[in-house]
């Protein structure tokens, strides 16, 4: 399968990141590689988007930390952003309405008709340039020097950067709008992009608690977006889909990354993280990266059981 067929596919990551931890950016990294080896998928980019503060969560820091956290993990990283758009709203937005967020962002940055994955798109996903500038891209002595899936995500990401990545003024995303000027740079290529929630299996097994989910809500997460789930040691995720009639209908929009092997960053979590914090336990550096310790210790967050 060429690079253009393949689906290019964005992971977005939505959690309390209370703190941001090895593992978080371990389920990245292994959805990515298990998605690439499938042959179908190609990831362009990650996004983690951490909750609003009015989340209610106990224990759970102001998100100016939890952004700050999250940056410094990522900081080496080149696919991987985070976004703060879900913290700055007036109050907590649902998984769902950050899903749509962040694909009515795509389409109006990239120019991008953005598939789903029940109808995925006939015609090219990369829409066709709004005027008569060149393409960026376009080299006339040798046309095969078309955009690859990075340069497609750093073009991107700068275009997104530029309103996500400070705290914006809401007038600049109708601007955006009206200038998306990346189906010019898109203009040899056509491809298809899709947002999927990457999660791990304990979000997955939420859908089962009765109420806690609204269906109509699981119905656009699950059939509209698709998932990637990487399992927790131990987990039978195949047990879980089947005790959700939604997760059962939609079966085939999930996507489990199985590993032969147990990664030690499995069984880290933020849980395990705070706890270590709060009782000077040495491990803590093998559950978080030290920018981000050295910023927990400076701003003295986690040192009792509040938070």
């Amino acid at each position: 399968m060429t690079e253009t067929a393949k689906t290019h596919v964005i992971l977005l990551s939505c959690g309390s990141f209370n703190p941001v931890t090895k593992g978080h950016i371990h389920m990245f990294e292994k959805a990515r590689e298990y998605l690439h080896k499938t042959g179908r998928f190609i990831v362009i980019g990650g996004i983690i988007s951490p909750v609003h503060d009015s989340y209610g969560k106990p224990g759970l820091v102001p998100s100016r930390h939890r952004l700050t956290m999250c940056q410094l993990a990522v900081q080496s990283s080149d696919w991987i952003r985070v976004d703060p758009w879900e913290c700055y709203q007036d109050t907590w937005q649902t998984t769902c309405s950050v899903l749509e967020h962040h694909r009515d962002l795509m389409k109006r940055v990239t120019g991008c008709i953005l598939s789903n994955v029940n109808t995925p798109s006939t015609t090219p996903v990369i829409g066709q340039p709004q005027n008569q500038t060149p393409p960026i891209y376009q080299n006339h002595s040798n046309m095969n020097h078309k955009p690859t899936a990075i340069k497609v995500w750093g073009k991107v990401s700068e275009s997104l950067g530029k309103i996500c990545c400070v705290r914006p003024h809401m007038e600049r995303f109708t601007f955006v709008d009206e200038n998306a000027n990346l189906g010019t740079a898109m203009r040899y290529e056509e491809i298809e992009l899709r947002i999927l929630l990457l999660c791990g299996s304990d979000l997955l097994e939420s859908f089962c608690i009765p109420g806690l989910w609204k269906d109509s809500d699981m119905e656009v997460i699950v059939g509209d977006f698709g998932i990637v789930v990487v399992p927790r040691d131990g987990a039978d995720t195949e047990r879980i889909m089947n005790h959700s009639s939604v997760l059962r209908k939609y079966k085939d929009n999930i996507i489990v990354v199985k590993d032969a092997v147990s990664h030690p960053m499995s069984i880290v979590s933020s849980t395990k993280s705070r706890l270590a914090l709060q009782h000077g336990d040495g491990h803590v550096v093998d559950y978080l990266n030290q920018p981000v310790i050295d910023y927990i210790l400076q701003s003295q967050l986690y040192i009792n059981a509040s938070g």
